[in-house]
């Protein structure tokens, strides 16, 4: 059996590994679009003199600080000033840089004072009453441009019917953007003690036209006293920012395979070549476990027969239902290398945002306990 500091060494080895191949099919650096909501004309909510293009900027900007300390990822931003981006602008940023993750940070507001809570929320098609409000309030930025009916073809957001009819175009990132907004709000609770109102679905434009897994972050309502003193405050800005960076890091860390960073740092780990004799051990280890990997190719509403010719010739494929999603999974391997293996070819297949999951007895489990 490994001891406790050597398997820490193979540990961190693996990671290395694992980023090593990860970086070579795709690209060097985890690129990461940072999007401070509204700005210039467009104030957003304003409450008790506090502007939420105010308190989007100078959070998101403090996520970029982050981010940027550490060397394997390259942060970008729509707006780093007070000026007025398009909304159409936006995700064409992200698209442009071809960007792995985008984050827009925004604030919340109701007519009510004692409405307070962060969510965050993932491109979908809720009719939820609520979330259409969020969505049409986000929306409305659009009815600020000039020729905004010629360029988003209709589009009004203040029309329900207009935001139901928008077309799902990243349905295959949908899981990957709720993973993240799990995370990032788990981490207001764990760490901010704030209170989450949870991840929800919302038809909007910014994430329906970002070609990568996405989330809008809602900080908070500055319509509620308390919380607009908190997200106004040093303090507050400092705390929701290091939350946010600190669930893209650990996205990134587990999309690539890797242990959730737990004293959070930008540090990347130090290489280490593992002797193959002590990676056959921890598949060994992980054999005994009764651990099954699979590669997460796609989550889509579409439910689809798993056949070859419908998953670009990969084969075998199995489909799981997760209420009205449907995940689809490429091969099953009791041995984490040869799943990595299986993870290149699905990338090399096109399915650029697959990544591996793994179950214990059916029961799936994250990566990186997997790993334990």
């Amino acid at each position: 059996m490994l001891n406790k500091s050597k398997f820490l060494c193979l540990f961190f080895g693996l990671f290395f590994i694992s980023s090593t191949a990860f970086y070579a099919q795709t690209k060097s650096k985890f690129k990461v679009v940072l999007d401070a909501g509204h700005g210039g004309k467009d104030p957003g909510a304003i409450y008790y003199g506090v502007k939420e293009k105010d308190i989007a900027l100078d959070v998101t900007l403090r996520v970029g600080k982050i981010l940027e300390n550490n060397p394997e990822i390259k942060v970008n931003y729509t707006r780093k000033t007070d000026v007025f981006i398009e909304l159409i602008d936006r995700p064409k940023i992200a698209n442009k840089e071809d960007a792995d993750l985008f984050i827009s940070i925004h604030c919340n507001g109701a007519k009510s004072s004692q409405a307070y809570g962060t969510e965050t929320f993932v491109m979908g098609l809720s009719r939820s009453a609520a979330n259409l409000e969020v969505a049409k309030k986000e929306n409305s930025v659009i009815l600020l441009e000039s020729n905004y009916q010629e360029k988003y073809k209709g589009f009004d957001p203040n029309k329900p019917e207009s935001l139901i009819g928008m077309k799902l175009l990243q349905e295959e990132y949908l899981n990957q953007s709720i993973d993240l907004a799990s995370k990032i709000e788990t981490n207001f609770v764990s760490s901010n003690k704030r209170y989450s109102r949870g991840v929800k679905q919302a038809p909007l434009w910014v994430l329906d036209a970002s070609y990568m897994p996405g989330v809008l972050i809602e900080l908070g309502f500055l319509s509620n006293k308390a919380e607009n003193n908190y997200l106004s405050s040093e303090n507050g800005k400092n705390e929701m920012a290091q939350a946010i960076a600190k669930a893209i890091v650990n996205y990134k860390r587990e999309l690539q395979g890797l242990a959730a960073e737990t004293n959070f740092s930008t540090e990347a780990p130090q290489k280490y070549n593992a002797p193959i004799d002590e990676i056959n051990n921890l598949n060994q280890v992980i054999s005994s476990k009764g651990i099954i990997f699979k590669v997460q190719i796609s989550a889509s509403g579409t439910k689809l027969e798993t056949l070859p010719k419908n998953f670009k010739g990969l084969s075998p494929i199995s489909r799981e239902q997760d209420g009205k999603l449907y995940k689809y999974f490429y091969a099953e391997e009791t041995d984490f290398e040869q799943i990595k293996k299986r993870l290149e070819e699905a990338k090399k297949k096109g399915f650029s945002s697959a990544y591996v999951v793994a179950y214990k007895e059916g029961v799936k489990i994250s990566v990186s306990e997997a790993l334990k």
